[in-house]
């Protein structure tokens, strides 16, 4: 079963996903192959996170385990759409942002 915050890390990176692919790829409700890939790879390595429901934020994370070719797309994806994820899902965003902080005086 999965917990609170994976499940919440899954929704933000699939909202995040549909904000670029709806901007970049011209794509309206459905996200492109490259961006549905993305996702599909992004929830894979959610699942399979040592850290469960303790992860970090992947910023904070001292495990990297993005491939490098997924690993600069989804920094691009994040580039892109975090600012907008303040106007299109402000409560995921402001979730984010919090994690984010918490994570940031914790050690993994």
């Amino acid at each position: 079963m999965l917990g609170k915050r994976i499940a919440r890390e899954k929704i933000c990176v699939e909202k995040m996903i549909m904000i670029y692919c709806k901007a970049k790829h011209r794509t309206d409700k459905v996200k492109c192959e490259d961006c549905q890939a993305l996702l599909d790879y992004a929830c894979k390595r959610l699942d399979s996170c040592k850290f469960g429901e303790h992860k970090p934020v992947c910023l904070h994370c001292p495990i990297h385990c993005y491939s490098v070719n997924m690993r600069n797309k989804i920094k691009d994806v994040m580039r892109f759409s975090g600012a907008r994820m303040m106007f299109q899902h402000p409560t995921l965003a402001v979730l984010h942002l919090f994690d984010s902080f918490r994570d940031s005086f914790k050690k993994v």
